[in-house]
């Protein structure tokens, strides 16, 4: 079976204090771009309200922005390569002061307590991702795709635990929905409009029928590709899989190394019991749910390391990220040895390190 693989959304932390991308970013682009022939942005946020918590996350919030990122999809383009622009909007999962979500429940991970967004403030932020992919166009993007993952907000608006609304966004498909609508309103029917979404979460048990559910919904609205993820930023490891970094989580992750002693004594150790340990192609299954039940092509995302599990994963699309980090010619490799094992050692240390404002970078198991 001949198998798509595309380099999936990794941030960078390669843009500036006001999220423009500079000149790293367009050489880092350019350099993925002789080759990957098609990847995804790392997430750019539709607002500065919607900012996640890294400092160098770029933003597709203004014209200038979109100005900005020219430069990037040139070089992209000029070695025959694609780039989708991943836009996304963090909700509650920030720890700025300030911050709203679909209701008052906190992450337990970033401990902020969210005011409620109000009907009409969500009404905006769809407006804002449909401004976001217009500017994406304009910058010369290949498409977009709303990362619906990783307990962001549209991720957060189909939770059953987290959306006890009772205006229209009650409906946990509803922001989804408008928000496709939006985009295709502002970009066209031809602008490819992708959809990332988590399959299983930490947070809830995982109900096939809503699953199934979600992947009606999304065929209905005739996306061109949804790609398979899991989990929430509330155990952030267990969307990578691997090993715990320790160390580097203490001394680099300014939410865990700002917390008491006590803490880190009595509660880190029960935190650290919930990681799940690395298995290959670990979202494959429910991929392969999806795939039978749409035409829309589906791409599944995580574990995949070696060509023995990529062509014998019986699905057609296959996404990368972090066998890229640290060989952005992966692909080189495979081609000449389908049975390649990429050097990616999950030691989770470039997951880790995006969090302390460092740009990425693969640290092959050597912790900083």
């Amino acid at each position: 079976m001949e198998v798509d693989i595309i380099r999936s959304a990794t941030y960078e932390g390669m843009a500036d204090a006001s999220g423009f991308p500079g000149p790293r970013y367009r050489r880092y682009y350019g350099m993925l771009s002789r080759h990957v022939k098609k990847m995804i942005s790392g997430f750019l946020y539709v607002s500065e309200a919607g900012r996640a918590m890294q400092p160098g996350q770029a933003g597709m919030d203004s014209a200038e922005k979109a100005a900005a990122f020219l430069p990037v999809t040139k070089a992209v383009h000029a070695n025959g390569a694609q780039i989708i622009a991943q836009i996304a909007h963090a909700g509650r999962q920030t720890n700025r002061a300030g911050i709203k979500g679909v209701s008052a429940k906190k992450s337990p991970y970033f401990g902020v307590t969210p005011q409620i967004l109000t009907t009409t403030e969500i009404d905006g932020i769809i407006e804002e991702f449909a401004r976001a992919a217009g500017f994406a166009q304009e910058a010369g993007f290949d498409g977009v795709q709303l990362h619906c993952a990783h307990g962001y907000l549209i991720h957060q608006f189909m939770l059953r635990s987290l959306n006890d609304r009772v205006d229209a966004y009650g409906d946990r498909f509803s922001f989804l929905e408008r928000a496709i609508q939006a985009v295709r309103a502002r970009c066209g029917a031809d602008f490819p409009l992708w959809v990332k979404i988590s399959a299983e979460v930490d947070i809830e048990p995982f109900i096939q029928d809503d699953f199934l559910a979600l992947i009606g919904k999304l065929d209905a609205c005739r996306v061109d590709a949804i790609e398979v993820s899991r989990g929430t930023m509330d155990v952030a490891l267990n969307i990578f899989r691997g090993k715990v970094p320790l160390r580097t989580i203490l001394r680099f992750n300014p939410l865990i190394a700002s917390k008491s002693l006590f803490w880190k004594m009595v509660r880190l150790p029960f935190e650290r019991a919930k990681i799940k340990g690395f298995r290959p192609a670990y979202n494959l299954a429910h991929a392969q749910c999806a795939q039978a039940h749409t035409a829309i092509p589906v791409y599944a995302v995580g574990g995949f390391r070696s060509g023995r599990e990529i062509f014998n994963a019986g699905i057609k699309h296959i996404s990368l990220c972090r066998p890229f980090i640290c060989e952005p010619n992966f692909l080189e490799k495979l081609a000449a040895d389908p049975g390649y094992t990429a050097k990616c050692v999950n030691c989770n240390i470039c997951a880790v390190m995006s969090d302390s404002g460092r740009t990425l970078r693969c640290y092959l198991g050597k912790e900083p």
